[in-house]
């Protein structure tokens, strides 16, 4: 049986076909849906974590049970968990562990475009690489079987499009494995004390020159023979697009980008005149295929930063000499065509915060989340976006920088983070705060959801991936056990009550805590006939367009302020309208209002 599956499901898929038991990962784009397919599969336990680090120790410990386990998270969740998987690389093992790690080339949903081919390389662990969903639904499998040959933790790399790409997938059985014995006691592998790690980092080493040895041999990476006048080493993505630009070529498909065939890599190389590597982002195989003494070109040609296409790559083929015709300029750009600029939905929670935000002129520090959105126009309230959990570090950096060099800025300093955040990594940033004493003012943006990712179940929603009701974090009780004693919740669609409760915070001497309590729109359904409308009494003056609300647009023309300048009424489209009533707080006519009859609902 066949099926069309995104690379994400059928990542989901091979790891059930293929035994496991444990899954645990935090929603990330462009990784989520690995978890979220995963976890309606039977016989498999699955969980969102608080965070990639827990995640990944989570499944260690699964692991080290004798079960098969995998942990799934975005490009940069690797840097949070990075700790615990440099470690398990000297540890290793006992049941398959295996490590989804999307990157997002062209920052499609990221802050940055990370190339994680490095960090596998740096902690000496395989990393295989497919192309599209059958390989992904393959590998999976594969990356379970090297976990457990070669004793070690495995990653599998997925870019953005072969994450969200849907290609057939043959289906198979489940494979049920024997029922494992458990832990066994062993403190020189799994008790990483000085003594006892530096007798494993040279098992570390030894097993890389296995891997290496394997990496020779396994046909994943293999040989496509062509044209001899060009050769062409590539992986994942990159490789459709370049097979679709020059598919008579030689080509070396790598499927193991970490570590490098290289024998094979200098007969391949020895086969044609001119090589050639196509990869996104870094030059990570160009740079050790010329270690290898090897003539080759790659970044001369192609981009180090965004994605590649079928058109960028025929263009540097061309630049490069080995492909004579230029292509024609597509007539639409599937990648590229009619952008739509992100924005909050129609109702959110955390316009009305920011809209009084930035009214009161405050310095915001920002973090990673839907929120993240109001640092462009027309909010503009957000100067700040490093990484998750950092909006309250940096403002109490801030403010002790403040207190200590007297900077001249006397702006109020808040940080804003969502629930989600805050559970993930902003708990340990405030209570840095509160323990350093730093008069900062935090607003956490409490929505009953993980949002950005697309609604997932956090520690404070009450339930689990998996559809069970569970106990929910009490974010004020969490805030007041860290000695925090001002802590209150203002409505997030008061307006009002929003902005009076910012200048009175920004006003203490001592940090504090402002929840806005809303849910997200995801959770909401629309109703039309609770829809704002925008009256005769409207002047044209633009204040409500000053929200960002997408139901808000310019309607009709109603007067020339002046000789350029066209006045328009206001309008609203009760098909996206939440019936939130932000904007009839900004009008100062009194022109936008809500039917009698909804009002009474």
């Amino acid at each position: 049986m066949k099926r069309i599956l995104s690379g994400n499901e059928a990542i989901a898929l091979g790891a059930y076909e293929h035994g496991v038991i444990f899954a645990s990962a935090y929603p990330g784009t462009p990784s989520t849906e690995v978890l979220e397919n995963l976890s309606r599969y039977p016989g498999v336990f699955a969980e969102w974590a608080p965070n990639e680090k827990v995640a990944m120790e989570a499944a260690a410990g699964a692991s080290l049970t004798g079960v098969r386990a995998l942990t799934a998270f975005k490009h940069v969740g690797l840097n949070v968990a990075a700790d615990p998987l440099m470690t398990l690389t000297y540890t290793g093992i006992k049941g398959g562990m295996v490590l989804v790690n999307a990157d997002d080339p062209a920052m499609h949903s990221s802050q940055n475009e990370q190339d994680n081919r490095l960090l596998a390389a740096f902690a000496q662990v395989p990393m295989l690489e497919p192309s599209n969903s059958q390989e992904a639904k393959d590998m999976t499998g594969l990356a379970f079987e090297l976990s457990e040959q070669f004793d070690t933790p495995a990653i599998l790399r997925m870019t953005t499009r072969v994450s969200h790409s849907k290609s057939v997938v043959e289906i198979g059985a489940r494979r049920d494995m024997p029922a494992p014995e458990g832990f066994e006691r062993d403190l020189p592998k799994y008790c990483m004390l000085p003594a006892f790690a530096q007798k494993r980092h040279p098992v570390v080493l030894e097993r890389e020159e296995k891997l290496k040895k394997w990496a020779e041999t396994t046909e994943v990476n293999h040989w496509e023979k062509g044209d001899a006048s060009v050769g062409i080493i590539t992986s994942g993505i990159s490789y459709n697009y370049a097979k679709e630009a020059m598919p008579g070529a030689s080509f070396l498909k790598l499927g193991l980008t970490y570590p490098l065939p290289e024998e094979k890599i200098k007969a391949f190389a020895a086969s044609v005149k001119k090589l050639l590597v196509v990869e996104e982002l870094e030059p990570f195989i160009e740079n050790q295929v010329r270690l290898m003494g090897l003539t080759v070109e790659g970044k001369k040609f192609f981009p180090r930063a965004g994605e590649l296409n079928p058109g960028l790559v025929a263009e540097a083929f061309v630049k490069a000499g080995v492909l004579s015709q230029k292509p024609p300029a597509p007539s639409f750009d599937a990648l590229g065509a009619m952008p739509r600029p992100p924005l909050l939905c129609a109702g959110c929670s955390h316009r009305g915060i920011s809209f009084a935000l930035k009214k009161i002129k405050a310095l915001v520090t920002g973090d990673i989340g839907c929120y993240s959105l109001t640092a462009l126009a027309p909010l503009q309230a957000v100067e700040t976006i490093l990484c998750m959990g950092a909006s309250i570090s940096m403002a109490h950096g801030m403010h002790k920088a403040r207190q200590t060099a007297g900077v001249k800025d006397s702006r109020p300093i808040f940080a804003i983070i969502g629930d989600s955040t805050f559970f993930h990594s902003g708990i340990t940033s405030l209570l840095d705060a509160v323990y350093n004493q730093s008069a900062i003012n935090v607003i956490i943006l409490d929505n009953r959801i993980t949002g950005m990712t697309g609604a997932q179940h956090n520690p404070g929603t009450g339930e689990t991936l998996m559809g069970k009701p569970a106990p929910q974090a009490d974010i004020a009780a969490i805030c007041k056990a860290l000695g925090i004693k001002r802590v209150r919740q203002v409505d997030a669609y008061n307006l009002t009550e929003c902005e009076n409760a910012l200048r009175e915070e920004a006003a203490a001497a001592e940090p504090s805590i402002l929840i806005t309590k809303r849910p997200c729109m995801q959770l909401l359904t629309l109703d039309a006939a609770k829809a704002f409308a925008v009256t005769e009494k409207c002047i044209g003056c633009g204040i409500c367009l000053r929200l960002g609300c997408p139901a808000i647009y310019n309607g009709e023309a109603i007067s020339k302020a002046d000789a350029q300048t066209i006045r328009h009424r206001a309008a609203i489209d009760s098909n996206m309208c939440a019936a939130c009533g932000m904007c009839a707080q900004t009008c100062p006519q009194g022109a936008i209002t809500q039917p009698t009859s909804a009002q009474a609902c």
